[in-house]
């Protein structure tokens, strides 16, 4: 059964150099309760792996903006000013990965796969140093899986077993997310009783569940 902590609660488990998945696409189902608490914790040197970075003063982006963010695996930095400008000045190490590999090579790792065959990249500079294979005439890179200590997670709904509902496209990357890290954080609308969710609305199981954070509103 998760915790039911708080969100500074939460921060101050994130050590320097921890690698986070957060789930959120230009701020759409980002854990912004969490975001704003490790913003106050400060804590630098993170490696965070998202979809984009949202916007510099919004979801994830607000964490770039703060310089607390070292390294990073993404697909889209168009609309982060702060992204691109350390980026150029090489304050920030930045691994662009088509939308599509990087959400099967987090799903790869929460199933506990080796890694995922795809065309995507193949003759480009995506393939560099990576693996390249042949099927019925066909060639294929392998992309290996991506882990994370840490995974912020924004779901609408937990029972306190720490089985979650989402809204909408809050389903984006969160689902994938909460499967493939050490340590799962879930920032929610409402924590109900156990047996107050219908088990056919229930999105991520509550096993992948580690922390649960009652969002401020």
């Amino acid at each position: 059964m998760p915790q039911i902590i708080s969100a500074p609660q939460a921060a101050a488990l994130i050590k320097p150099h921890d690698r986070i998945m957060f789930g959120s696409f230009l701020a759409a189902g980002a854990a912004c309760s969490l975001i704003d608490a490790l913003m106050e914790a400060g804590t630098q040197n993170l490696h965070m792996i998202t979809i984009a970075t949202d916007y510099d003063d919004r979801g994830v982006g607000k964490l770039i903006s703060n310089k607390q963010i070292k390294s990073l695996q993404c697909s889209h930095i168009g609309t982060n000013k702060s992204t691109q400008a350390q980026m150029n000045a090489g304050e920030i190490e930045i691994e662009l990965i088509p939308q599509g590999t990087l959400a099967e090579r987090i799903r790869a790792a929460g199933a506990g796969l080796g890694g995922i065959l795809t065309p995507t990249g193949v003759d480009t500079v995506v393939e560099d140093g990576k693996q390249k294979f042949e099927f019925d005439g066909k060639a294929y890179i392998l992309e290996r899986p991506i882990k994370a200590d840490f995974a912020f997670i924004r779901a609408k709904k937990a029972d306190k077993l720490g089985n979650l509902v989402y809204y909408k496209t809050a389903r984006n990357s969160n689902p994938a997310m909460a499967m493939a890290a050490k340590t799962t954080i879930v920032e929610v609308d409402e924590i109900v009783e156990i047996g107050q969710i219908d088990p056919e609305n229930v999105i991520t199981p509550g096993i992948f569940v580690d922390y649960l954070v009652k969002r401020e509103v």
